[in-house]
Order: C-alpha cells, then sequence, then structure tokens
C-alpha cells in the first residue's frame, strides 16, 4: 500500500511540473497528457483495490468488485495511450501512417467490455490475496497485445528513429515486460503500477522533460545568434560601395533611401531577444534586404503576393530572409541575378500559414534536391550546422520544429516552368493573440 502511494505521488510531482510547462499543444503532447491523466487515476484505483482485496470480509462484494474492474479497465487505457503515444512519434519522426490503430482501438473495445462484463475472483493465500480467473487476465492479454504493437513499431522503425527516441520506447518495453513476468510468476506481488510509473518515467525523462525542451530552445537560440553573426561580409562591403557610387552619381536622396534600408536590414536582422515576430516584421526584413540586392542587381526582380490580414500573425523569429538570401544565391546567382523572387504569404484551406519563396532560376543541381529533402526529414538527427552551404535552412528547420511542432516546416519543390519553390508551413490562429484571417483578399508589396 506504500509503495502505492509512493508511485502516486512521484507521478503526481512529475504530472504537475509537466503540466505547468510551456509547450504547444500538438497531438504528442495531448496524448502524452493523457496518458498522465490516466495513469493518476489507474494508480489510484491501484491502491484502492490493494486494500480492498487484503480486506474481503469487511469490504462489500459489489464494491470491491467495480473497484476491481475499473482497475483493469484503466490499465487497458493506459497500455494503449502507451502505444498510441509511439504510435504518434514514430508517425511524425518517419511520416508513415498509423495503420495499426484500427487493430488498437478494437482490441481496446474488447478489452474494456471484458473487464466490465466478466465476473471477477479472488485467491486467498497465506503468501497474500489477488484477483484472478479470467477478468483478472484481461490485463496480461492487453500488455501483451499492445506490448506486441509497439515492438513491431520499434523494429520497423529502428533506422529512422533518433537514438534517443530508440532509447526511451526500449526501456520503456522492457520495464513493462520485466514488471508483467515478475507479476506473472509471483501473483501476490501486485506490482503494475510500478511497471506503468516506470514506463511513464523513462518517456518524461528523456523525450517530455520541460527542462530538454528548455535546453533545445537554448541550443537552437544560440545557433540563430551564430548565423545572424555570419552575415556575408562581401555582401555588405558591396552594397557600401554600390551606395556611395550611387551618391556621386545621383546626389545624397537615393544615397540616403539606401542608407535607410541598409539600417532597416540589421536593425530588424539583430532581434535575437525575441522568439516569435510577427509576419509584418519578417516581411520588413525580406524586402529590406531584397531592395538592397536589387540595387545591386538592376535586373533583379522581386514581388510580395501577401493577404494583408495575416501581418499581425505571429511567426518564429529570423525565419525568411534566409529563406530569400537562399533562392537567390543558389536560384539566380549563376544567372547574373537576372530573375524573378516571388514572395507569398496565405491561409491555406486547413487554416494554417504558408509562406512561400518562388524563383524562375536554374533549379536544383542533380541529386541536390535529395540531399536537401534528406536533410530537412532528418533535421532532429542532423548535428548542429556553423558553416556550408545549408546552415540557414537547417536552422530554420530545426526552430520551426521546435517552436510549432514537428508536423509544421520546410520544404523545397521543383517548378514546372523552372526554378524552385521553398514553402513554410506554420500553424494560424491557435494562440490567442494571433489573428485569424476571415477572407482571402491579398495585395502585391513590391
Amino acid at each position: 500500500m506504500r509503495m502505492e502511494i509512493a508511485l502516486l505521488l512521484i507521478l503526481a510531482f512529475v504530472a504537475g511540473r509537466y503540466f505547468s510547462g510551456e509547450r504547444r499543444p500538438t497531438l504528442l503532447h495531448r496524448t502524452f497528457s493523457a496518458l498522465l491523466a490516466a495513469a493518476l487515476v489507474h494508480l489510484a484505483l491501484d491502491a484502492a483495490t490493494l486494500y480492498t482485496v487484503h480486506h474481503l470480509t469487511e469490504v462489500p462484494r459489489p464494491v470491491n468488485d467495480l473497484l476491481h474492474r475499473l482497475f483493469v479497465g484503466s490499465m487497458v487505457v493506459v497500455i494503449c495511450l502507451f502505444y498510441r503515444y509511439i504510435a504518434i512519434l514514430v508517425e511524425e519522426e518517419t511520416g508513415k501512417s498509423r495503420r495499426l490503430d484500427l487493430a488498437a482501438c478494437v482490441f481496446l473495445a474488447a478489452a474494456e467490455l471484458a473487464a466490465m462484463a466478466l465476473p471477477v475472483q479472488y485467491a486467498v493465500t497465506p503468501q497474500g490475496n489477488y484477483a484472478d480467473g479470467l477478468q483478472a487476465n484481461v490485463c496480461y492479454a492487453s500488455t501483451a497485445f499492445y506490448l506486441l504493437l509497439c515492438a513491431w513499431l520499434l523494429a520497423a522503425n529502428w533506422r529512422q528513429l533518433a537514438q534517443r527516441e530508440r532509447r526511451a520506447i526500449g526501456a520503456a518495453l522492457c520495464i513493462e515486460l520485466i514488471v508483467c513476468v515478475l507479476q506473472g510468476l509471483h501473483r501476490t506481488w501486485l506490482i503494475s503500477g510500478m511497471g506503468i510509473t516506470l514506463m511513464t518515467l523513462a518517456f518524461y525523462l528523456t523525450l517530455e522533460d520541460p527542462e530538454i525542451l528548455r535546453a533545445e530552445l537554448t541550443e537552437q537560440k544560440l545557433s540563430m545568434l551564430y548565423l545572424k553573426s555570419q552575415i556575408n561580409p562581401h555582401f555588405l562591403y558591396n552594397t557600401l560601395d554600390t551606395i556611395r557610387i550611387q551618391a556621386e552619381l545621383n546626389g545624397d536622396r537615393e544615397a540616403a533611401s539606401l542608407l535607410l534600408r541598409l539600417a532597416d536590414f540589421f536593425r530588424l536582422s539583430v532581434k535575437t531577444d525575441r522568439t516569435m515576430v510577427t509576419l509584418d516584421d519578417e516581411l520588413e526584413l525580406a524586402e529590406a534586404y531584397t531592395e538592397l540586392m536589387r540595387c545591386r542587381y538592376p535586373q533583379l526582380r522581386c514581388e510580395y503576393d501577401v493577404d494583408p490580414e495575416l501581418g499581425s500573425v505571429n511567426v518564429p523569429n529570423f525565419i525568411l530572409q534566409p529563406i530569400v538570401e537562399n533562392s537567390l544565391l543558389h536560384g539566380l546567382r549563376d544567372r547574373g541575378y537576372r530573375g524573378e523572387v516571388r514572395v507569398c504569404a496565405r491561409r491555406t484551406a486547413q487554416g494554417r500559414l504558408e509562406l512561400s519563396v518562388r524563383d524562375d532560376g536554374g533549379g536544383f543541381a542533380p541529386g541536390k534536391k535529395a540531399e536537401i529533402d534528406e536533410l530537412l526529414a532528418r533535421y532532429a538527427r542532423s548535428p548542429q550546422k556553423l558553416t556550408g552551404s545549408s546552415i540557414g535552412i537547417l536552422n530554420v528547420q530545426k526552430r520551426i520544429k521546435l517552436l510549432c511542432g514537428k508536423e509544421y516546416g520546410l520544404s523545397y519543390e521543383e517548378n514546372e516552368t523552372g526554378g524552385v519553390t521553398a514553402r513554410i508551413l506554420l500553424p494560424l490562429g491557435e494562440e490567442k493573440e494571433w489573428k485569424s484571417c476571415t477572407s482571402c483578399s491579398s495585395t502585391t508589396r513590391s
């Protein structure tokens, strides 16, 4: 009894820390929240049934039976949620659909029906009392079924999962398997609550700890700071030289205008203390950059097609300008920056924000798109890059995934008419301060 109370207090402490942490309500986190709540209920029922099963003559039989039915039913729900959490995690990491969900739901319904309908039996021994019979064995059958599903998911997707995720899932499955074997051999031990608690802790400490998520955010912010500090000095020198020549040829007015845009660019690009900014801020930074580039390369065209009602939407800081710069450097540089880059922002039919950066350049070199797709898909396992041509897009992808959820992010596609389009998918309307878009009228910014 004391062990069950201790386990309940431990899990209650974990739940308190988890629910008090700031996080986006993604499907994965909602599932873990449901798992924590179900586990707490199960541990409370575990403590209650442990008392009643050892006081069969004192507790009315209907009360004892009801508590045991609820105990078995709650355990089936907890084990099913463990499977669901692992299935969603695998889906997010690999992109594979959850094909076993139907079987898991059917078994859950059948097991709950059996827990409520089968007769409850008790074994009385000198070592202690315990629930016995078919109704009690629903726990073992359910655990075996869902552990098999989880083991199959882990084995089938071993290479696609990150090492941390493999360890968390593997440790949880081993813990529950060991606990089930021990309780099967020693029916009076009644340690199922220990297995549930240890499995939950395995996921929490490895994948869901707010301190780990906060450390990842700090790492990404430091990477963003480094990225911003690595702005190509040639861009600055060449732009300043262009301004000087323009001042000599045309007078102070145009030179002052260019200097103003250059100041705007650096003023906006150093806002590193803000995780989220408005879309208007991101667009202003990108416009300042493209205007300065157009001054150097007059044949470069840059268009902005943006829904005016989306300007106040919050987006992760410094995600658009690196993509625009990437389109210019890798799409139009070989053509002497002769061509067009078009930036669009719209609300999708699914109620999300989509930013796109389209160029009409030379497109991907052979094999390059596959390399970029692999880099973006394996962003979590890619080492933090501080140099190289892909530092911008990798940092953008990591920050979007971390701040907005794994269902959002950056992707590239080749245009049928030539060139490349980068698409950034972001949440829209999920935060109270985000403005919902109710119309799709657009305006062109140039």
